[in-house]
This record gives C-alpha cells, sequence and structure tokens, in this order.
C-alpha cells in the first residue's frame, strides 16, 4: 500500500487537503450566526456590552480573523520544527498554568480562576495547554518508542507531568480541560504502542480517581445529582440540564426558526458559549445538530486519514499528532453535545468552532492548520519534493 500511495498520479493528488478546509470554515461560519443569534439579547441587555446587539458577533467575527491568520502563520511551521518546539511549549503552557493561579495575575469569573487579561482579551492558558498536549505527547511518543514496553521509564514520567498539569487544572478549577488533556495522553500513548498492561492498569484506577475528585467537591456532587434527575430541582442544580432540555423539546426536527429561539431570553445560561448546541437544536431543530455533528465526524476522519497517510510514510511524529489532535477535537465536542442532550453531567466545555471564546477558536484554528501542513508535507512526500 505504501508503494501505491508513492506511485500516484501526480495529476491527482492536491496541494492541500480540501475536504477538511472547507468543512472547517462551514464550523465556523455556522458558529458565527448561531453565536450571533444566541447573544443578542444579552448583548441588548448589559452595560458591559453598550447595549449594542452585534457585541458577541464582531468580537466573535475578529477572534475568528485573528485564528484563521494565526493558522496561515502556524502553516509555514514545519512539523519538525513543531517537534523540537514541543517540550518548550509544554513548559510555557504549565507556566502559564501556575500565572493563572496567583491572585492578582489571574482573573477570577463565576468562582473560577481561568484567565490571564491582556487587557484588549483575555487568555485562557487551558485552551494553548490543550495543542501543546498534543504536541508533548506525541514527541515524548516518539522519544521512549525504544523503552515503550517499561513502566518505569515510559509511563511514569509522562503520568507524573500530566499529574502536575492536573492538579493546577483542578486549582483553577477545570476538570473539563483536566479530563480532555488526560484522554489526549493516554490515546497518543495507546496510538504509539505503548504496553497494554499499563493501560488495563490505567482502566481500572482513573474511574476510582475521577470518583475521589467527585466525592471530594460538593459542587461536583450538586452537578452529578442535577444530571441524574434535573427535574428535581429545575430552578436549582438542575436549571442548566432541563432548560437545553427543554431547547432540544421546542426544536423537535426542523426547528422553531432561526432567531426565533425562547431559552436564549435569559433562560439558558451561557447560551453563546458550553450551551449553544441547544439553541442550535431550538432553532435548526434534529436537522440541525445532525448537519453539525456531521461537520465534526468529517473532521475527524480526514484527521485520522491524515495520521494514518503520514504513518504509511514512516513520519511517526506527525501521524501521532494529527491522531492526537483528532482524539482532542473528538473528546472536546463529544463532552460538550453530551452534556447539551443531557448525556453527561454539566461541564463548562466550549464545541470547538463553533462557540464564542477568543482562546478557543483561535488554538482550533492553528491546530487545524498543522493538521493540513502535516497533510501538505505527506502530499510533497509523494511527489518525490522536498518539505
Amino acid at each position: 500500500m505504501h508503494t501505491a500511495i508513492l506511485k500516484a498520479p501526480r495529476a491527482a493528488l492536491a496541494e492541500y487537503d480540501q475536504m477538511l478546509t472547507w468543512v472547517v470554515l462551514a464550523l465556523l461560519c455556522i458558529g458565527l450566526v448561531m453565536v450571533y443569534s444566541a447573544s443578542i439579547a444579552t448583548a441588548e441587555d448589559s452595560k458591559f456590552t453598550g447595549f449594542h446587539p452585534t457585541y458577541y458577533l464582531v468580537r466573535h467575527g475578529i477572534f475568528i480573523f485573528v485564528g484563521l491568520a494565526a493558522g496561515v502563520a502556524a502553516f509555514q511551521v514545519k512539523v519538525e520544527t513543531w517537534q523540537k518546539l514541543a517540550p518548550w511549549l509544554f513548559m510555557a503552557g504549565v507556566l502559564l498554568l501556575v500565572l493563572v493561579l496567583i491572585p492578582g495575575v489571574g482573573k477570577s469569573v463565576n468562582g473560577s480562576r481561568r484567565w490571564l487579561s491582556l487587557f484588549v482579551i483575555n487568555l485562557q492558558p487551558s485552551e494553548l495547554m490543550k495543542l501543546f498536549a498534543v504536541l508533548y505527547a506525541a514527541d515524548y511518543t516518539v522519544r521512549k518508542g525504544v523503552v515503550k514496553h517499561t513502566f518505569v521509564k515510559a509511563f511514569l514520567p509522562m503520568f507524573s507531568v500530566m499529574g502536575l498539569v492536573g492538579a493546577l487544572l483542578l486549582l483553577e478549577p477545570d476538570m473539563g480541560a483536566f479530563v480532555v488533556i488526560c484522554s489526549i495522553a493516554i490515546c497518543t500513548l495507546w496510538l504509539g504502542g505503548f504496553n497494554l498492561k499499563v493501560f488495563g492498569m490505567l482502566m481500572f484506577a482513573l474511574p476510582l480517581a475521577f470518583v475521589v475528585l467527585i466525592g471530594s467537591s460538593p459542587y461536583r456532587m450538586q452537578r452529578i445529582k442535577g444530571f441524574w434527575d434535573p427535574w428535581s430541582d429545575p430552578f436549582g442544580k438542575g436549571y442548566q440540564l432541563s432548560h437545553a432540555l427543554i431547547a432540544f423539546g421546542r426544536g423537535e426536527w426542523f426547528g422553531v426558526g432561526l432567531g426565533a429561539s425562547v431559552e436564549k431570553l435569559f433562560y439558558l445560561p451561557e447560551a453563546h458559549t458550553d450551551f449553544l448546541l441547544a439553541v442550535i437544536a431550538e432553532e435548526l431543530g434534529f436537522v440541525g445538530v445532525c448537519v453539525v455533528i456531521l461537520l465534526f465526524a468529517g473532521v475527524l476522519v480526514r484527521a485520522f486519514a491524515i495520521g494514518r497517510q503520514a504513518a504509511f510514510l514512516d513520519r511517526q511524529f506527525a501521524a501521532l499528532l494529527a491522531q492526537g489532535t483528532a482524539v482532542w477535537l473528538a473528546v472536546q465536542a463529544m463532552i460538550n453535545i453530551g452534556v447539551n442532550m443531557g448525556v453527561l453531567p454539566t461541564k463548562g466545555l466550549t464545541l470547538p468552532f463553533l462557540s464564542f471564546g477568543g482562546s478557543g477558536v483561535v488554538v482550533n484554528c492553528i491546530a487545524v492548520a498543522i493538521l493540513l501542513r502535516i497533510d501538505w508535507e505527506n502530499r510533497r512526500m509523494m511527489r518525490g519534493q522536498t518539505i
């Protein structure tokens, strides 16, 4: 198969992955429209926004523009360079997670200290850390390939580093980012062929660890109770989930129409961020939700295909980087969709490419640009050209 790929007709090979590009642009466009629809009432009612209905639309549009510009810049960087930078970027991410916890430096919103104020915008280090974790996990797996069946030399260092990152994230607290980063690390090691016995122990230990984390935190226990039966306390711990489910119910097959959502009118909290999918369900219905899910499926199929192609070309770091990015986007999207549908407990994670949030949108665009760079280098190698 490797030989067949290398002998592919040159004319049949495009310069870039067109499907991935257009699918991501479609998600960004849907997100821009739906963020505007979901945020009009909030913007018109808030003194912070100057009572301007297009406040969130303009800001989200700027974030997308910055994200696309950052993506173009990231595309210029060779995958080999990303590999060299991976440990340094990871350490920079850890430093940012430490800075955000320092009083007076980190900005606290709704009881969570997750942002660094950059005057014009707020930077969320945990979003950057997801990208840095993908880069670091891929580089680590390649470097430890010789000793990948040794628990002490291969797995323990990664476990220690991720334990440190997890502790910093839980201090914010940001358990959603912790789950995503753990998923990235574990899946990348597994895809890299690490000892299966280690993953057997992880599958036993991780559920116990999450039970301890939930049991040790009263607010997490309240979220679990609200998830089990949101209708038992629809004005308290079940408020967010109950209104998300109402939005899904009102949308039925084809929705109530773009802009006609009732739940976004101060009933559904964080309608333009964490619960944007519920607004999509209400306004565009089951069909609209299916379109969004299918677009995400398209991103994941192409990301894994790019990784598989890189593996055929013996580009192990590039392959793991592409597959790790796919895992990151898949896990975060599944958690957000699951939360909106009442399948998972309420968790503050945005929907990649769609939800309002500057750090998330910019980092997602950079991640896709790196995927496109991997694909571009694959295509050049198949043509026998230099990278």
